[in-house]
């Protein structure tokens, strides 16, 4: 789909479908040009349907003859109320009310205090990704739209200055969602690690992939522990971005790869969804997404390690028992007393190994914990982190993505729930504050003097219905917060 900016009269403006947005202030002088091209029945038409321009209020006209032949009139509410977030929610409805339609479409919006050039990106992610359908499992599939171009309205030229990062970042999304989305016996560690060795080859990214004996070379026994239930191999896996020019920052980002979570000995039950486990490897889709985006986007002066535990939690007569101890690639022992805490003990081993490439910010995102749910909900991520900036520099581009983020507690008193009569650590502490004594777990495996975050997607990862730009099913969140984050695109 190619996106562009419209500089003419509304009036004037040409295609098959046109989307207007309109805010509750002087709704009647907002129509002026409208109703000038078809003859006052616009106002005469909105009336009718008692539309207010609340947000999310739609009306739409089929016209019979000329173009447009389709008019979709979309509330927005009060102009002090618009943030990002408002502008996908416009966008995303408009994409949906015009599926079907073919040709060109355009899009009007209001005069709002948003930048235009982000209210473009936002626009242009929206409209593709709220029309993007996974069927690759379907025997039949279902017509997808054949939109030529998408042509905004009502903004100045600057406005496209982000317009040709939209595709590569949407095609990063969309990449996440089809990952989480697959069935487990489609997505295997080993199939994950051939995705990103292939994306490594078609956008020019270094890659390394260990296998279970290089792992346990280099002592990843808390990784393996979680690993050694399944029938299939472990794999870890390292993607490396190098921008041209000097190097200005050096990043790392971690995602959980879990393919599938049993709970292990700790059997998932009832409420659990053991269904929807497959979505447990979301940090990891996020990660690698992100790694496809980047590569296209060619940021100079940056470094970026993507990296990547990826494995089952099985259970068979090898798999590891509550009440065991192993120890992690820093020498830290860990007493398993929850076999279902296992993203955690994959998260150790990858955190330690980002230690070791000394980067300036390391960033991981992980389906950790059912805490973090009931706490925040499903349109919220947690975050936490002792860095104030790197909290800062995440909010606001998670704010700017249209992505939930809440800066949660560190509070170092919990950790206190994860002490062990045997070991040097638990891996699962009491039930309160359940979200806070995990990110404390993985605190113990991060070098201090480097600044780290840690996001739970557990809520955000997948949805139950359609919400925003959105499908049901796999959202692809993080990778438009991540794409933000590494390119400072938050502070522009």
């Amino acid at each position: 789909m190619r996106i562009s900016i419209y500089t003419g009269h509304l009036q004037e403006w040409q295609g098959s479908v046109l989307i207007v947005g309109l805010v509750e202030e002087n709704l009647d002088s907002q129509l002026v040009e409208l109703d000038k091209r078809f003859d006052g029945n616009i106002s005469k038409g909105l009336n009718r349907q008692d539309f207010k321009a609340k947000e999310s209020q739609v009306a739409v006209f089929e016209l019979l003859q000329g173009e447009p032949s389709k008019l979709i009139f979309i509330g927005m509410g009060e102009t002090q109320k618009i943030e990002i977030d408002n502008i996908y929610n416009f966008a995303a409805i408009g994409a949906r009310k015009s599926l079907g339609s073919q040709g060109k479409l355009g899009i009007s919006i209001p005069e709002i205090s948003i930048d235009s050039a982000i209210t473009t990106k936002a626009i242009g992610e929206a409209f593709r990704l709220a029309t993007f359908k996974d069927q690759r499992f379907k025997g039949k599939s279902e017509p997808v739209p054949s939109i030529d171009a998408l042509e905004i309205l009502n903004l100045n030229e600057s406005a496209d200055r982000f317009i040709e990062q939209i595709n590569p970042i949407c095609s990063g999304v969309e990449l996440a969602r089809e990952l989480v989305g697959a069935p487990p016996n489609s997505l295997t560690p080993s199939s994950l690690a051939s995705i990103a060795t292939d994306i490594s080859k078609q956008h020019g990214l270094e890659v390394k992939i260990l296998n279970q004996k290089e792992c346990k070379a280099r002592k990843m026994g808390a990784f393996l522990a979680v690993a050694q239930g399944s029938d299939l191999e472990p794999k870890f896996i390292h993607l490396i971005y190098k921008g041209k020019g000097p190097l200005k920052r050096k990043v790392a980002l971690i995602g959980k790869g879990l393919t599938f979570d049993s709970g292990g000995y700790n059997l998932k039950v009832g409420a659990s969804q053991i269904d929807l486990m497959k979505f447990d490897m979301g940090g990891s889709a996020a990660v690698i997404g992100t790694a496809r985006a980047i590569a296209e986007l060619s940021p100079e002066g940056i470094e970026v390690h993507f990296i990547v535990a990826t494995c089952e939690n099985m259970i068979n007569g090898s798999a590891v028992h509550p009440g065991d101890i192993i120890t992690a690639s820093n020498g830290k022992t860990i007493e398993i007393n929850n076999t279902d805490a296992e993203g955690r003990l994959t998260l150790a081993d990858a955190l330690v190994y980002a230690c070791a490439l000394k980067p300036d910010e390391i960033v991981d995102l992980a389906t950790l914990t059912g805490a973090c749910v009931v706490a925040l909900g499903t349109e919220i991520a947690g975050l936490w982190t002792d860095s104030a900036q790197l909290a800062y520099s995440l909010e606001q581009a998670a704010e700017q993505a249209g992505e939930g983020i809440w800066r949660m507690p560190m509070r170092n008193s919990y950790k206190e729930g994860l002490k062990s009569m045997l070991a040097d650590i638990k891996n699962t502490g009491p039930r309160p504050g359940g979200s806070i004594t995990a990110a404390l777990f993985l605190k113990e495996f991060v070098d201090q003097s480097i600044p780290w975050a840690h996001i739970d997607i557990a809520g955000t990862v997948w949805a139950e219905k359609e919400r925003g730009v959105d499908p049901a099913g796999a959202t692809g969140y993080g990778v438009r917060t991540l794409i933000n984050w590494i390119t400072n695109s938050y502070s522009k």
